[in-house]
């Protein structure tokens, strides 16, 4: 049975048996291209596909579905969505728990043991041969959370996550510095990487408010500077390395190389990766004991 005949047999059980009232898939668009499928009623199961263009991290849309009166308020008690989940995408469904953002019992989740996504996937470019960098580094192709899961548990033989940061350690902290405002100055604030984030989920993004007493909303490079750095540093401890947010980039500037970097630190110093258990971020938790 092919990955897309066993996705569509679950979504048709766990609607026509009322467990959840929406899937949260993948289909095929009229232009060929892999996009996120709703899904309200077993007729519409067989949209569901599976492919290796299935890049988009679908975990951000949950709390449009648990929490529809937006974030600020409790979550929706009588709501249970199901939602398919790479490996990847699963650890956002730990951190989500873990900072009480969604109940895991409201969500059922399907994991794919995944082979990884195709470069290009999601903007019409896939060659269909060539693996995203994150999935060449990914050290997961089994979801670490699940509760059926498609496919058999794989295993990664080799990988090495640390040869993309390499050039930068290399560098002088000027020579870093210059880097990234070279890169930075490249950004439109459009807000791509940060909508496409599941852990972006502040009702008023502080980066986007016309009355902060320290950054405003203009383009010139001091602002965009702050907005990037701000970023990661709100991730720093969250992030789960799917890399959506360098995807979506019009301008591709490599945040997830960023990501990566405080990621490392964080691990380094805490023994802790985002995601991999639902417990919170040891940044978090220092965090909220200092405020008590």
């Amino acid at each position: 049975m092919s990955y897309t005949t066993e996705i569509q047999a679950t979504a048709r059980d766990l609607l026509s048996s009322d467990q959840v009232s929406c899937v949260i898939g993948y289909e095929v668009g009229p232009r060929g291209r892999t996009r996120p499928a709703f899904i309200y009623t077993a007729d519409d199961a067989d949209r569901l596909v599976w492919n290796q263009n299935c890049t988009h991290n679908l975990t951000t849309y949950l709390h449009q579905k648990l929490r529809p009166n937006g974030y600020t308020s409790a979550p929706a008690e009588t709501e249970r969505v199901a939602i398919v989940v790479k490996a990847c995408d699963s650890r956002a469904i730990n951190v989500l728990v873990a900072e009480s953002q969604i109940n895991r019992e409201q969500v059922h989740v399907i994991g794919v043991a995944c082979d990884g996504v195709f470069e290009g996937a999601g903007l019409g470019r896939s060659d269909g041969a060539t693996l995203q960098h994150r999935c060449t580094e990914c050290g997961e192709r089994t979801p670490v959370t699940y509760d059926t899961l498609i496919g058999e548990p794989q295993a990664v033989d080799t990988l090495d996550s640390e040869h993309d940061l390499a050039h930068l350690e290399a560098m002088t902290p000027a020579e870093r510095a210059e880097f990234w405002l070279s890169q930075f100055d490249r950004c439109i604030r459009c807000y791509a990487c940060r909508q496409a984030c599941p852990m972006c989920s502040c009702p008023t993004c502080l980066y986007e408010r016309d009355d902060s007493q320290w950054i405003g909303m203009g383009n010139g490079l001091n602002e965009k500077r702050t907005f990037h750095l701000g970023r990661a540093y709100h991730l720093a401890g969250r992030c789960i390395g799917c890399d959506e947010c360098e995807r979506v980039c019009p301008v591709d500037i490599p945040i997830g190389l960023l990501n990566r970097k405080l990621a490392g630190e964080v691990e380094a110093a805490f023994g802790y990766r985002a995601g991999l258990e639902p417990i919170p971020s040891p940044l978090t938790t220092i965090l909220s004991g200092k405020e008590g």
